[in-house]
């Protein structure tokens, strides 16, 4: 498992580590207890299997029932691909190396890792925009819904939410490829996180990462507040709903939608703007989590399978299923 002769054997034994670009990263992760390494497997694998298994329900589910074909439901879809692919970016190499006992991670590798976690955390920030949005028209402006959230502007949406999802990735990546590392390239995180590997950098080449951060920070709150001028509508619409019932629903429906985003994006921002030092600290560690698997996990439950349309949805797909396991057994008796 990893230890510290390991990291000693990584930092001297022909890997190069002043003024380079290439070789790779040892990815410490979450402890040097090879016991602990194989809880933290395990907690991880639980996490991800739930994960793929909820995203792909709701990914299968808006994809055959023609009763879940609204803008609501495609967003939820677009969502569901975006948690399954991010969780997926992380989660599985943790895994890997805790089983392994080996944190080694090329240096390839370790790029494409931050290309495709930076373009799918962006997307996943322009998506929540995207479904608020929705949101706010369908409950303030019920009339004029599908005038305004016709099928062509929706698919520009999800087109421009994967778009700009790519941009970031790539301004991401090319920040990352200008750095020249001249510390020993040990990375105290369990994926190539950006403000760890910004840590390892010479003097001022990490400016361009900083750079890149700013302007994301700027929109990622830009985002946010599009997010609480949307909830904001639609609670002091609800608000005027005679019905006790339906603002208890509406509410139970958007408060812990809000409070997702919030945790998201909050604890993300924290992590990528807070001044870097040479030590991680378990707050590092518990951050990076609040942004990489929570989310993705909890998505699914909060957004969708709360849902009652949707659980019917579920509950239609299994007894069809059994309904025609049934009839084909019948017929070939």
């Amino acid at each position: 498992m990893l230890s510290r002769h390991s990291i000693a054997t990584f930092t001297s034994g022909g890997q190069e580590t002043n003024g380079t670009k290439g070789s790779g990263f040892l990815l410490m992760g979450f402890s040097e207890n090879p016991h602990l390494q194989l809880l933290q497997a395990f907690l991880f694998l639980v996490i991800y299997l739930l994960a793929l298994t909820s995203n792909f329900i709701i990914i299968t589910i808006t994809t055959l029932d023609e009763q879940l074909q609204s803008p609501m439901y495609y967003f939820l879809k677009q969502l569901s691909i975006l948690d399954a692919y991010f969780i997926s970016v992380t989660v599985p190499q943790s895994i890997g190396n805790s089983l392994m006992g080996n944190g080694y991670i090329s240096y390839a590798q370790c790029v494409l890792q931050v290309f495709f976690f930076m373009a799918l955390a962006w997307a996943e920030v322009a998506i929540l925009t995207v479904m608020s949005y929705d949101r706010y028209v369908a409950i303030c402006y019920p009339l004029h819904y599908e005038l305004i959230m016709d099928p062509r502007k929706c698919r520009s949406a999800v087109t421009a939410v994967w778009v700009s999802g790519c941009i970031s990735g790539i301004m991401y990546t090319t920040a990352t490829l200008s750095l020249t590392f001249c510390k020993a390239k040990v990375i105290h995180q369990f994926f190539c996180d950006v403000p760890q590997i910004v840590k390892l950098s010479c003097s001022n080449d990490y400016l361009a990462v900083v750079g890149v951060n700013i302007l994301m920070t700027v929109a990622a709150l830009a985002c946010f507040i599009s997010i609480a001028f949307s909830y904001i509508h639609i609670f002091s619409t609800v608000l005027g709903i005679p019905s006790a019932e339906g603002r208890s629903k509406v509410f139970s429906t958007c408060l812990p939608h809000l409070c997702v985003v919030s945790i998201y994006l909050s604890t993300g921002i924290c992590a990528y703007l807070k001044p870097t030092s040479d030590f991680s600290t378990t707050l590092d560690l518990l951050l990076s989590i609040f942004y990489t698997v929570i989310p993705q996990t909890l998505n699914p439950v909060i957004y969708s399978l709360r849902n009652e349309t949707m659980k019917r949805a579920i509950q239609k797909l299994i007894l069809d299923r059994e309904f025609t396991e049934r009839k084909m057994v019948f017929q070939c008796h």
